[in-house]
């Protein structure tokens, strides 16, 4: 079974998404993990906005890109810029690749405004990952 690792910053928000996402359109035919080059914790508004969607992310926990320097990744993926300057070197033979996705933690406004960023990511992330998933013969 081939294993993704999805990186970002803080694991709390982009890479939780997508880390939901590409586990539901893998159907069980690949391992998704999802780390951080620091830890945020899970961001509740990314919870939410999975869940609006059909996807429950609520027992995701936030994790240090550390923890994973044993598994062999076939694939990785960055989903901000910072996590790509910042990744460690893996020894592995793991394809990368990278999508600098607008982060919705930082979306200011009102609490709408904020939430229809947060929808807006959500979307740009559903449809990267449907897309990795078909390219990759993974599900």
């Amino acid at each position: 079974m081939k294993k993704i690792l999805v990186l970002c910053t803080g694991n709390s928000c982009r890479s939780q998404i997508a880390h939901g996402y590409l586990k539901h359109f893998a159907n069980g035919k690949a391992e998704v993990y999802s780390a951080g080059v620091e830890t945020h914790g899970v961001n509740p508004k990314a919870v939410t906005v999975m869940a609006s969607d059909g996807i429950d992310i609520s027992a995701h926990t936030s994790n240090n890109i550390n923890e994973y320097q044993d598994v062999d990744f076939d694939y990785v993926i960055t989903v901000c810029d910072n996590a790509k300057e910042r990744c460690p070197f893996f020894p592995s033979s793991a394809q990368k690749f990278h999508y600098n996705f607008p982060d919705p933690a930082k979306a200011q406004g009102t609490e709408e405004e904020v939430m229809d960023q947060f929808i807006k990511v959500r979307n740009m992330i559903k449809t990267y990952c449907r897309d990795f998933i078909k390219t990759n013969n993974l599900g």
